[in-house]
């Protein structure tokens, strides 16, 4: 019968009761230690157990902070034993008879009159002004003044200069005796004057010599024989050339013996 009827059927608008099937709950397990646990739990309870109840003194409520009571106190001071007391001031009694009509006899009109008389004028500063009506300075600060002019060490040469000068003399007189005796170990010796004149002549001939085989090279320089010819006699002309002007600059020439 179930299986005839169709999906749009009257029997379907019929409620269908649903058979629902009672789950019963599994009884929970149960320690027999629970009782036990519990009681450790509440005795390792107690309050304020981490830090503990406060020990402080609660502070009292008449103590409340007051007007300048943080400020520092000077201590008291005490009285000076050996001190006199001070007079007390009072008014003159009935019976007190006080000296009257002292006066002085100095005249002090005449004797102000005389200073300023007898007193010598005040001369007036110098000063300058920068424009026509401007501020005026003085000329003293300015300088404007020529004041190192009368100093008593103007035109003294300074004692650090003057000391300078000895060390230089000194370290050039100590240099020059230590070429003196380089050249005596190293027995060198100086050449006089008819030698160097020598020496220089013959360096000139020589770059005669030399520049006169250079101007005879052929204009038209092709091979490699002409080119190195031609790169000797520069070498040889600059080296007598640099020996010349050497010689002709120093006046002392020193030679090694062999």
């Amino acid at each position: 019968m179930a299986a005839m009827v169709m999906e749009e059927s009257i029997y379907n608008l019929l409620p269908q009761i649903v058979e629902t099937r009672r789950i019963t709950a599994k009884p929970s397990f149960i320690s027999a230690f629970r009782q036990h646990v519990n009681h450790e739990i509440q005795q390792g309870k107690s309050p304020w157990k981490t830090i503990g109840p406060p020990k402080v003194q609660v502070p009292s409520p008449k103590n409340f902070l007051q007007k300048h009571s943080k400020e520092p106190k000077l201590p008291t001071r005490k009285k000076d034993q050996g001190s006199k007391k001070p007079l007390e001031l009072s008014v003159p009694k009935r019976t007190d008879h006080p000296i009257m009509g002292v006066q002085c006899t100095r005249n002090f009109i005449n004797t102000n009159a005389s200073n300023a008389i007898m007193a010598v004028p005040k001369k007036p500063l110098p000063v300058y002004v920068d424009r026509r009506q401007g501020d005026r300075f003085l000329l003293e600060t300015s300088g404007l003044v020529p004041k190192y002019l009368k100093k008593k060490d103007y035109g003294v040469t300074p004692k650090y200069v003057t000391k300078r000068n000895e060390d230089a003399k000194r370290a050039q007189e100590e240099y020059d005796a230590y070429v003196k005796e380089t050249l005596r170990q190293k027995a060198m010796k100086r050449l006089t004057d008819e030698e160097r004149e020598k020496l220089l002549e013959g360096l000139k001939t020589n770059w005669e010599d030399v520049h006169n085989a250079f101007q005879s090279l052929s204009v038209e320089i092709d091979t490699i024989p002409k080119k190195l010819h031609k790169e000797k006699l520069e070498t040889e002309m600059k080296q007598l050339e640099h020996d010349i002007q050497t010689i002709e600059k120093h006046r002392v020439i020193y030679v090694a013996n062999k």
